[in-house]
Protein backbone atom coordinates (compact mmCIF):
# COMPACT_ATOMS: atom_id res chain seq x y z
CA UNK A 1 0.00 0.00 0.00
CA UNK A 2 1.15 4.11 -0.98
CA UNK A 3 1.84 5.79 1.73
CA UNK A 4 1.14 9.01 1.63
CA UNK A 5 2.55 12.11 1.82
CA UNK A 6 5.88 11.56 -0.27
CA UNK A 7 9.09 12.71 0.63
CA UNK A 8 11.37 13.79 -2.51
CA UNK A 9 13.16 16.94 -0.74
CA UNK A 10 16.45 14.66 0.64
CA UNK A 11 18.55 17.91 -0.34
CA UNK A 12 16.83 20.05 2.50
CA UNK A 13 16.70 17.10 4.90
CA UNK A 14 17.01 13.57 5.65
CA UNK A 15 15.11 11.53 8.27
CA UNK A 16 17.16 10.24 10.64
CA UNK A 17 18.16 6.88 10.39
CA UNK A 18 16.54 4.45 12.93
CA UNK A 19 20.06 2.90 13.22
CA UNK A 20 21.31 6.59 14.34
CA UNK A 21 18.60 7.21 16.79
CA UNK A 22 19.50 3.51 18.07
CA UNK A 23 23.10 5.21 18.47
CA UNK A 24 22.04 7.91 19.93
CA UNK A 25 19.45 7.12 22.67
CA UNK A 26 21.86 6.44 25.51
CA UNK A 27 24.29 9.68 25.49
CA UNK A 28 20.91 11.82 26.14
CA UNK A 29 20.14 9.93 29.57
CA UNK A 30 22.65 7.19 31.15
CA UNK A 31 26.02 8.87 29.38
CA UNK A 32 24.99 11.63 29.60
CA UNK A 33 28.76 13.25 30.77
CA UNK A 34 30.80 16.18 28.97
CA UNK A 35 33.14 14.99 26.75
CA UNK A 36 35.47 17.50 28.38
CA UNK A 37 35.20 16.24 31.67
CA UNK A 38 37.98 14.36 32.04
CA UNK A 39 38.14 13.97 36.00
CA UNK A 40 35.20 10.91 35.85
CA UNK A 41 33.54 7.92 34.07
CA UNK A 42 30.82 9.94 33.24
CA UNK A 43 33.47 12.26 30.73
CA UNK A 44 35.64 9.44 29.65
CA UNK A 45 32.46 7.64 28.40
CA UNK A 46 31.67 10.82 26.58
CA UNK A 47 34.82 11.11 25.21
CA UNK A 48 35.19 8.27 24.00
CA UNK A 49 31.98 8.21 21.87
CA UNK A 50 33.35 11.55 20.48
CA UNK A 51 36.41 9.87 19.54
CA UNK A 52 34.42 7.01 17.74
CA UNK A 53 32.58 9.19 15.65
CA UNK A 54 35.49 11.73 14.84
CA UNK A 55 37.46 7.95 13.63
CA UNK A 56 33.79 7.35 11.58
CA UNK A 57 33.61 10.72 10.05
CA UNK A 58 37.31 10.57 8.96
CA UNK A 59 37.05 6.77 7.62
CA UNK A 60 33.98 8.15 5.10
CA UNK A 61 36.63 10.98 3.41
CA UNK A 62 39.78 9.02 3.57
CA UNK A 63 41.33 11.93 6.42
CA UNK A 64 42.94 11.13 9.94
CA UNK A 65 41.03 11.59 12.98
CA UNK A 66 42.66 14.71 14.46
CA UNK A 67 41.70 16.36 11.34
CA UNK A 68 37.82 16.50 11.70
CA UNK A 69 36.79 19.45 13.81
CA UNK A 70 33.04 19.42 14.82
CA UNK A 71 30.70 22.23 14.17
CA UNK A 72 27.12 22.82 14.71
CA UNK A 73 26.23 22.39 10.85
CA UNK A 74 27.80 23.33 7.66
CA UNK A 75 26.97 26.81 7.44
CA UNK A 76 29.61 27.04 10.92
CA UNK A 77 32.22 24.89 9.46
CA UNK A 78 31.71 27.10 5.95
CA UNK A 79 32.09 30.45 7.60
CA UNK A 80 35.02 29.01 9.93
CA UNK A 81 36.82 28.00 6.95
CA UNK A 82 36.59 31.04 5.01
CA UNK A 83 36.55 33.46 7.73
CA UNK A 84 39.31 31.41 9.83
CA UNK A 85 41.95 31.37 6.40
CA UNK A 86 41.30 35.21 5.52
CA UNK A 87 42.02 36.09 9.28
CA UNK A 88 45.38 33.44 9.35
CA UNK A 89 46.77 34.55 5.77
CA UNK A 90 45.95 38.17 5.51
CA UNK A 91 49.81 38.33 5.45
CA UNK A 92 50.30 36.27 2.72
CA UNK A 93 47.20 37.79 0.48
CA UNK A 94 43.43 38.89 1.04
CA UNK A 95 42.34 37.67 -2.26
CA UNK A 96 39.61 34.66 -2.45
CA UNK A 97 37.91 32.84 -5.46
CA UNK A 98 34.41 30.94 -5.27
CA UNK A 99 31.48 30.45 -7.87
CA UNK A 100 28.27 32.95 -8.33
CA UNK A 101 26.84 29.37 -7.26
CA UNK A 102 27.62 28.75 -3.78
CA UNK A 103 25.19 28.22 -1.36
CA UNK A 104 24.62 31.72 0.65
CA UNK A 105 26.31 30.49 3.74
CA UNK A 106 29.59 30.72 1.40
CA UNK A 107 28.29 33.56 -0.72
CA UNK A 108 27.51 35.66 2.54
CA UNK A 109 30.97 34.65 4.87
CA UNK A 110 32.64 36.02 1.20
CA UNK A 111 30.35 39.24 1.42
CA UNK A 112 31.44 39.54 5.11
CA UNK A 113 35.65 39.74 4.30
CA UNK A 114 34.61 42.22 1.38
CA UNK A 115 33.75 44.44 3.90
CA UNK A 116 36.65 43.36 5.77
CA UNK A 117 38.83 44.31 3.10
CA UNK A 118 39.64 41.21 1.35
CA UNK A 119 39.30 40.43 -2.60
CA UNK A 120 36.85 38.16 -3.84
CA UNK A 121 37.03 37.07 -7.84
CA UNK A 122 32.86 35.19 -8.27
CA UNK A 123 33.46 32.87 -11.32
CA UNK A 124 30.59 32.41 -13.43
CA UNK A 125 29.76 29.11 -14.41
CA UNK A 126 28.91 27.33 -17.95
CA UNK A 127 25.45 26.47 -19.08
CA UNK A 128 25.98 22.76 -18.07
CA UNK A 129 26.46 24.41 -14.49
CA UNK A 130 30.30 23.34 -14.01
CA UNK A 131 33.16 25.90 -14.31
CA UNK A 132 35.48 26.86 -16.95
CA UNK A 133 38.95 25.44 -15.55
CA UNK A 134 40.93 27.94 -17.51
CA UNK A 135 38.84 31.14 -16.29
CA UNK A 136 39.78 29.34 -12.70
CA UNK A 137 43.58 29.25 -13.02
CA UNK A 138 43.73 32.47 -15.16
CA UNK A 139 41.89 34.11 -12.07
CA UNK A 140 44.89 33.41 -9.66
CA UNK A 141 46.59 36.02 -8.64
CA UNK A 142 49.82 35.86 -6.56
CA UNK A 143 47.76 37.49 -3.44
CA UNK A 144 45.16 34.47 -3.75
CA UNK A 145 45.01 32.37 -0.36
CA UNK A 146 41.91 30.21 -1.36
CA UNK A 147 39.76 28.39 -3.77
CA UNK A 148 36.29 27.86 -2.42
CA UNK A 149 33.89 26.06 -4.75
CA UNK A 150 31.08 23.70 -3.67
CA UNK A 151 31.55 19.74 -4.44
CA UNK A 152 28.36 19.56 -5.40
CA UNK A 153 25.29 22.15 -5.91
CA UNK A 154 22.20 21.67 -3.74
CA UNK A 155 19.57 22.62 -5.99
CA UNK A 156 20.54 21.04 -9.37
CA UNK A 157 23.11 18.34 -8.29
CA UNK A 158 25.72 19.11 -10.71
CA UNK A 159 28.99 17.72 -9.52
CA UNK A 160 32.09 20.08 -9.96
CA UNK A 161 35.16 18.82 -11.26
CA UNK A 162 36.98 18.96 -7.97
CA UNK A 163 40.33 16.81 -9.09
CA UNK A 164 41.23 18.97 -11.78
CA UNK A 165 40.51 22.46 -9.01
CA UNK A 166 42.47 20.34 -6.60
CA UNK A 167 45.34 19.91 -9.38
CA UNK A 168 45.11 23.73 -10.51
CA UNK A 169 45.31 25.12 -6.57
CA UNK A 170 48.35 22.69 -5.90
CA UNK A 171 50.19 23.90 -9.13
CA UNK A 172 49.49 27.22 -7.88
CA UNK A 173 50.20 26.58 -3.92
CA UNK A 174 46.68 27.84 -2.89
CA UNK A 175 45.05 26.56 -0.35
CA UNK A 176 41.10 24.70 -1.68
CA UNK A 177 38.19 24.76 0.60
CA UNK A 178 34.83 22.45 -0.80
CA UNK A 179 31.48 23.22 0.90
CA UNK A 180 30.59 19.11 -0.02
CA UNK A 181 27.28 19.21 2.14
CA UNK A 182 25.34 17.65 -0.41
CA UNK A 183 28.19 15.36 -1.78
CA UNK A 184 29.24 13.73 1.42
CA UNK A 185 27.75 10.22 1.89
CA UNK A 186 26.06 10.26 -1.38
CA UNK A 187 29.91 9.58 -3.31
CA UNK A 188 32.97 8.74 -3.05
CA UNK A 189 35.24 11.29 -1.44
CA UNK A 190 38.73 11.37 -0.65
CA UNK A 191 40.54 14.18 0.51
CA UNK A 192 43.75 13.22 -0.10
CA UNK A 193 43.02 11.90 -3.55
CA UNK A 194 41.58 15.17 -4.55
CA UNK A 195 44.45 17.54 -2.81
CA UNK A 196 41.28 19.15 -0.72
CA UNK A 197 42.72 21.21 1.97
CA UNK A 198 39.49 22.23 3.95
CA UNK A 199 35.66 20.64 3.52
CA UNK A 200 32.15 20.77 5.25
CA UNK A 201 29.73 19.03 6.07
CA UNK A 202 26.57 18.15 7.68
CA UNK A 203 24.91 15.08 9.51
CA UNK A 204 21.21 16.26 8.61
CA UNK A 205 21.62 15.61 4.66
CA UNK A 206 23.00 11.99 5.67
CA UNK A 207 20.36 10.60 7.51
CA UNK A 208 21.86 12.37 10.96
CA UNK A 209 20.88 14.53 13.05
CA UNK A 210 19.62 18.72 12.64
CA UNK A 211 22.81 20.63 14.15
CA UNK A 212 25.78 19.27 13.95
CA UNK A 213 28.29 18.57 11.33
CA UNK A 214 32.41 19.18 10.43
CA UNK A 215 34.73 20.85 9.10
CA UNK A 216 37.69 18.86 7.82
CA UNK A 217 41.15 20.76 7.84
CA UNK A 218 44.39 19.10 6.42
CA UNK A 219 46.99 18.83 9.16
CA UNK A 220 50.01 18.29 6.71
CA UNK A 221 51.40 18.86 2.98
CA UNK A 222 50.55 21.72 3.89
CA UNK A 223 49.42 21.67 7.56
CA UNK A 224 45.91 24.61 7.41
CA UNK A 225 45.61 26.74 10.53
CA UNK A 226 42.44 28.97 10.66
CA UNK A 227 41.85 31.58 13.19
CA UNK A 228 38.85 30.65 15.62
CA UNK A 229 35.27 32.11 14.82
CA UNK A 230 33.73 31.15 18.68
CA UNK A 231 36.01 32.04 21.80
CA UNK A 232 35.60 30.18 24.49
CA UNK A 233 37.31 27.27 26.46
CA UNK A 234 39.44 25.81 23.56
CA UNK A 235 37.48 22.83 23.09
CA UNK A 236 38.33 21.12 19.53
CA UNK A 237 42.23 21.85 19.85
CA UNK A 238 41.40 25.47 20.04
CA UNK A 239 39.61 25.96 16.82
CA UNK A 240 35.72 25.87 17.54
CA UNK A 241 34.87 26.46 21.41
CA UNK A 242 31.42 25.03 22.50
CA UNK A 243 30.55 21.89 24.83
CA UNK A 244 30.17 18.94 22.24
CA UNK A 245 26.65 17.89 21.21
CA UNK A 246 27.73 14.69 22.20
CA UNK A 247 24.62 12.90 21.30
CA UNK A 248 24.57 14.56 17.75
CA UNK A 249 28.31 13.72 17.18
CA UNK A 250 27.57 10.21 17.96
CA UNK A 251 24.52 10.10 15.34
CA UNK A 252 26.71 11.85 13.13
CA UNK A 253 29.49 9.33 13.02
CA UNK A 254 26.92 6.20 12.95
CA UNK A 255 25.33 7.88 10.04
CA UNK A 256 29.24 7.73 8.14
CA UNK A 257 29.46 4.95 8.50
CA UNK A 258 26.29 3.42 7.58
CA UNK A 259 27.08 5.40 4.35
CA UNK A 260 30.65 4.43 3.86
CA UNK A 261 29.14 0.62 4.06
CA UNK A 262 25.79 1.20 2.19
CA UNK A 263 26.63 3.71 -0.35
CA UNK A 264 27.51 1.74 -3.66
CA UNK A 265 24.23 -0.06 -3.47
CA UNK A 266 22.46 2.79 -2.52
CA UNK A 267 23.71 5.08 -5.22
CA UNK A 268 22.51 2.42 -8.40
CA UNK A 269 19.05 1.85 -6.49
CA UNK A 270 18.80 5.72 -5.75
CA UNK A 271 19.95 6.70 -9.82
CA UNK A 272 18.18 3.98 -11.34
CA UNK A 273 14.58 5.52 -9.65
CA UNK A 274 15.98 8.99 -10.44
CA UNK A 275 16.18 8.58 -14.13
CA UNK A 276 13.23 7.18 -14.53
CA UNK A 277 11.41 9.64 -12.82
CA UNK A 278 13.35 12.18 -14.74
CA UNK A 279 12.63 10.27 -18.37
CA UNK A 280 9.29 10.38 -17.55
CA UNK A 281 8.82 14.11 -16.60
CA UNK A 282 11.12 14.72 -19.90
CA UNK A 283 8.89 13.11 -21.98
CA UNK A 284 6.41 16.15 -21.08
CA UNK A 285 6.71 18.53 -23.86
CA UNK A 286 8.24 21.96 -23.48
CA UNK A 287 10.15 20.31 -20.26
CA UNK A 288 14.00 21.02 -19.61
CA UNK A 289 16.79 19.87 -17.57
CA UNK A 290 18.97 21.86 -15.30
CA UNK A 291 22.48 21.24 -14.86
CA UNK A 292 25.09 18.45 -16.77
CA UNK A 293 23.26 15.24 -17.28
CA UNK A 294 26.54 13.51 -16.47
CA UNK A 295 28.12 15.12 -13.55
CA UNK A 296 26.15 15.29 -10.69
CA UNK A 297 24.58 13.39 -7.47
CA UNK A 298 22.82 10.22 -7.80
CA UNK A 299 19.93 11.15 -6.16
CA UNK A 300 18.66 14.50 -7.60
CA UNK A 301 16.78 16.06 -10.63
CA UNK A 302 15.83 19.74 -11.82
CA UNK A 303 13.13 19.81 -14.28
CA UNK A 304 11.90 23.49 -15.60
CA UNK A 305 8.08 23.15 -17.01
CA UNK A 306 7.62 25.68 -19.26
CA UNK A 307 4.04 27.35 -19.30
CA UNK A 308 3.66 26.63 -15.37
CA UNK A 309 5.00 28.26 -12.25
CA UNK A 310 6.63 26.16 -9.27
CA UNK A 311 4.33 27.43 -6.83
CA UNK A 312 1.14 26.32 -8.53
CA UNK A 313 3.25 23.08 -8.99
CA UNK A 314 4.21 22.69 -5.56
CA UNK A 315 0.64 23.55 -4.23
CA UNK A 316 -1.02 21.15 -6.24
CA UNK A 317 1.75 18.43 -5.73
CA UNK A 318 2.12 19.54 -1.65
CA UNK A 319 -0.81 17.55 -0.25
CA UNK A 320 1.08 14.05 -1.53
CA UNK A 321 3.99 14.68 -2.85
CA UNK A 322 6.82 16.86 -0.98
CA UNK A 323 9.15 18.69 -3.51
CA UNK A 324 10.96 21.90 -3.72
CA UNK A 325 11.94 24.86 -5.92
CA UNK A 326 15.41 25.12 -4.81
CA UNK A 327 17.38 25.32 -2.22
CA UNK A 328 15.70 25.33 1.27
CA UNK A 329 17.53 28.49 2.93
CA UNK A 330 15.84 30.66 -0.11
CA UNK A 331 12.98 28.99 -0.54
CA UNK A 332 10.95 31.52 0.98
CA UNK A 333 12.18 34.45 -1.51
CA UNK A 334 10.26 35.13 -4.26
CA UNK A 335 12.87 35.66 -6.79
CA UNK A 336 13.80 33.03 -8.88
CA UNK A 337 16.46 31.03 -7.84
CA UNK A 338 20.53 32.59 -8.43
CA UNK A 339 21.75 29.29 -9.49
CA UNK A 340 19.01 28.64 -12.49
CA UNK A 341 19.67 32.27 -13.53
CA UNK A 342 23.12 31.62 -13.28
CA UNK A 343 22.36 28.51 -15.75
CA UNK A 344 21.22 31.44 -18.35
CA UNK A 345 17.38 30.46 -18.04
CA UNK A 346 15.02 32.93 -18.18
CA UNK A 347 12.90 34.37 -15.41
CA UNK A 348 9.76 32.40 -16.73
CA UNK A 349 11.60 29.52 -16.82
CA UNK A 350 13.39 29.68 -13.76
CA UNK A 351 10.01 29.90 -11.81
CA UNK A 352 9.42 27.09 -13.21
CA UNK A 353 11.47 24.53 -12.28
CA UNK A 354 10.82 21.79 -9.32
CA UNK A 355 13.63 19.87 -7.34
CA UNK A 356 13.39 16.33 -6.75
CA UNK A 357 15.26 14.85 -4.40
CA UNK A 358 15.43 11.52 -3.61
CA UNK A 359 16.29 9.48 -1.09
CA UNK A 360 16.90 5.73 1.23
CA UNK A 361 13.59 5.43 1.89
CA UNK A 362 11.92 6.28 -1.85
CA UNK A 363 10.17 3.42 -3.79
CA UNK A 364 8.81 2.38 -7.24
CA UNK A 365 5.61 2.75 -6.31
CA UNK A 366 6.03 6.08 -4.72
CA UNK A 367 7.71 7.13 -7.98
CA UNK A 368 5.14 6.02 -10.59
CA UNK A 369 3.10 7.54 -8.12
CA UNK A 370 5.02 10.52 -8.68
CA UNK A 371 4.95 10.88 -12.48
CA UNK A 372 1.45 10.73 -12.70
CA UNK A 373 0.74 13.28 -10.38
CA UNK A 374 3.28 15.86 -12.12
CA UNK A 375 2.16 15.08 -15.76
CA UNK A 376 -1.71 15.57 -14.56
CA UNK A 377 -1.19 18.66 -12.81
CA UNK A 378 1.42 20.11 -15.88
CA UNK A 379 -1.40 19.41 -17.66
CA UNK A 380 -4.18 21.29 -15.58
CA UNK A 381 -1.75 24.18 -15.34
CA UNK A 382 -1.27 24.70 -18.57
CA UNK A 383 -4.69 24.66 -19.66
CA UNK A 384 -5.53 27.46 -16.89
CA UNK A 385 -2.59 29.63 -18.23
CA UNK A 386 -4.00 29.40 -21.94
CA UNK A 387 -7.53 29.91 -21.10
CA UNK A 388 -6.17 33.04 -19.22
CA UNK A 389 -4.08 34.70 -21.99
CA UNK A 390 -7.33 33.67 -24.22
CA UNK A 391 -9.62 35.64 -21.64
CA UNK A 392 -6.87 38.67 -22.05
Amino acid sequence: MLNLPIYLDHNSTTPCDPRVVEAMLPYFTKAFGNAASRNHSFGWVAEEAVDLAREQVAQLIGAEPKEIVFTSGATEADNLALKGVFEMYAGKGRHIITCNIEHKAVLDSCHHIEKQGGEITYLKIKENGLIDLAQLEAAIRPDTILISIMFANNEIGTIMPMMEIGAIAKKKGVLIFTDATQAVGKIPIDVNSIGIDLMACSAHKMYGPKGVGALYVRRKNPRVKLTAQIDGGGHERGVRSGTLNVPGIVGFGKACEISRLEMAEETARVSRLRDKLQDALLSIEESHLNGDKQHRLPHVTNISFKYTESEGLIMGLNKNVAVSSGSACTSASLEPSYVLKALGLDDDLAHSSIRFGLGRSTTEEQIDYTIQQVISIVKKLRESNAVENLKL
